[in-house]
């Protein structure tokens, strides 16, 4: 697909310079982490949103391979399960994990990261947790 792609633009362009196109990926990059979007690494993002409408942001994170712990205590139950719902669906289409951790805090992380170890609930003992 590259080499159609890189034949069109010859045909209206003439050739490309070798540098131009390291040169020109580079600014891209640059001009990516500029607009706020996510840079693809291993970092750990720590997100409480208030809203659904901050998943979006949780999930472009998760697209750019960084980890994210989500804590639902600042949203109602109705929202955060609007939210668990798309992450979840999220988390499938890139391959990757989502772990409770605690009342209302989910580990998300991609493919490229593993997670070893599981919390365990303590069921039965009455705790005022919500049930999403």
């Amino acid at each position: 697909m590259a080499k159609k792609t890189s034949f069109i633009k010859n045909l209206f362009n003439g050739p490309e310079d070798e540098n131009d196109t390291i040169e020109d990926e580079f600014y891209n990059e640059i001009e990516t982490n500029k607009k706020g979007e996510v840079d693809t690494g291993n970092k750990m993002i720590l997100m409480e949103p208030r809203a659904f409408s901050e998943s979006q942001q949780i999930a472009n994170y998760l697209k750019g391979r960084n980890s994210v712990v989500v804590n639902l205590k600042r949203v109602t139950s109705d929202q955060a399960k609007r939210i668990i719902d798309f992450l979840s669906g999220c988390i499938y289409a890139i391959g990757g994990t989502m772990q409770k951790v605690g009342v209302g805090i989910y580990l998300c992380a991609p493919k490229n990261v593993k997670v070893d170890g599981e919390i365990t609930e303590e069921n039965g003992k009455g705790s005022e947790e919500e049930d999403w």
